[in-house]
Order: C-alpha cells, then structure tokens, then sequence
C-alpha cells in the first residue's frame, strides 16, 4: 500500500464495478458485500462533494426477456451527475461507450472499487490501462468470491497497473 493520494477531481472519476443488491448479497472475502457497499458510497460522497465523476458499472445478461431480481444497482447508489454504464461482458469497456464518456470529461485517472475484484474490477481495470488512464484501486472497497482470489488482484496483479491504497487514502484535490 501507497501513501495516501491527492488527485485532481477535474481529471478523476471513480468507478464503481456490479454493486447490484444480487451481487452485493453474494457470500463473499474478504469482506461482506455491504461492507465493500459501505465504503464505496462513502468514496462516491467524497467524489460527488468534490465535483468528481462517479461512474457506477452493473451486468445486464445478454439474450435473456428478464434480468434477474437483484439486477439494479444497489438502491440509493445513483445520484444525479452519475454515469450508470451497462455492460454484458465482465469488463465495463467492450460493448459500451465508457471510454467515450471518460474522454470527452478530460478524465485520466480512475480510482476503482467492486465486486468481484478479480473478475469485473480486475477485467475493466486491465482494458483501462490499455487505454492509457491512470490507475488507481481502494483495495477495502473492493471484494471476491475467495480471500486468495481478491488478494491475487490486489497483491500481484493491481500493483503491476497502478496504486493499491485504501479508501481513506484517496484524497481530492481543493477546487
């Protein structure tokens, strides 16, 4: 873990990966999904207070009439000013205009959280830094299905793509 980080809120978003009330209630490591809820809306306060972008990433299943119960974002999650994206892959770029939104905002860096750490945050993580942002990941907003699964993310391959840090080091630059 990394000191904490100031980052200019004009340049960063925060992205917020299947924090859907099914995936949310899933038996996860190594930490509940309400606590990995809990900490990603404290983050999107802290971005929104700043002006920053809050991007929030959930699953639509593709060729099914219904999404399952559970299929939104967690209530309360979304607020005005949000970018709520649909993805039907694991990763939040293929298929969407993500990367469009992201770059007509002018915004490099991207701090991100989630479930699962290793699937959704890990695959939209990867094809950010193909792009070119900066990244950044708040290791405690974060989850998966197995304590060795999220710290395989967090100890080997989020380090190799940019800065592992809590929640409570990300910082926000004053306006």
């Amino acid at each position: 873990m990394t000191a904490p980080l100031t980052l200019d809120p004009a340049r960063t978003a925060l992205v917020l990966v299947d924090l859907m009330d099914r995936i949310v209630a899933l038996p996860l490591e190594p930490r509940k999904g309400t606590e990995v809820l809990h900490v990603a809306e404290e983050l999107a306060q802290t971005f929104r207070a700043a002006g920053a972008l809050v991007v929030l990433i959930r699953v639509e299943r593709p060729s099914v009439a219904e999404q399952p119960p559970g299929s939104g974002l967690a209530d309360g999650l979304l607020r005005d000013g949000d970018l709520e994206v649909v993805k039907g892959t694991i990763g939040g770029f293929q298929g969407t205009r993500l990367d469009e939104h992201l770059r007509e905002r002018g915004v490099t860096t991207l701090v991100f959280g989630g479930i699962a750490t290793n699937l959704g945050v890990e695959s939209t993580a990867r094809a950010a830094a193909d792009l070119g942002y900066a990244l950044v990941f708040a290791e405690d907003a974060m989850a998966a299905f197995t304590t060795a699964e999220h710290e395989a993310s967090v100890r080997l391959d989020f380090p190799r793509l940019g800065s592992v840090v809590t929640a409570s080091q990300v910082r926000l630059a004053a306006g």
